[in-house]
C-alpha cells in the first residue's frame, strides 16, 4: 500500500462505513426511546382513565339516588344528555389535537 492514492481510497471507504454505521446505531437508538416514551404515555393514558373511572365509580355508589334516572345523569332529559354527549366528543377531539402537537412538537 505504498499508493497514496489507493491508501487513500481505502481511508474513505472506511470512514464512510464507520459513519454508516454510527448513524444506523444512532437512528435504532432514537426509534427505540421514540418507543419507549409512546408505550409510557399510553401506559399513563391508561392508568389515569382507571384512576377516573374508579373515582366516578365510587361517587356513583356512596350516592346512588341522586343517579337513579333513566339517562344516567341526575334530572337529565334526552335532549341534555345528547347535548353531553357532544360537548365530551368535542374536548375528547381537543384533548387528542393537543396530544398529537405534542408528539409532533416533542419528537
Amino acid at each position: 500500500m505504498t499508493n497514496p492514492l489507493i491508501r487513500a481510497f481505502f481511508l474513505g471507504r472506511a470512514t464512510a462505513e464507520v459513519l454508516y454505521e454510527e448513524l444506523e446505531h444512532q437512528l435504532t437508538n432514537t426509534l427505540s426511546n421514540v418507543g419507549k416514551f409512546d408505550a409510557e404515555q399510553r401506559e399513563k393514558i391508561r392508568h389515569f382513565t382507571d384512576q377516573v373511572m374508579e373515582r366516578a365509580d365510587s361517587e356513583a355508589a356512596r350516592n346512588p339516588q341522586s343517579y337513579a334516572s333513566t339517562s344516567g345523569f341526575p334530572n337529565a332529559a334526552a335532549n341534555d344528555l345528547q347535548e353531553t354527549i357532544d360537548e365530551l366528543r368535542a374536548e375528547i377531539a381537543q384533548l387528542r389535537s393537543a396530544l398529537q402537537n405534542y408528539r409532533s412538537h416533542s419528537g
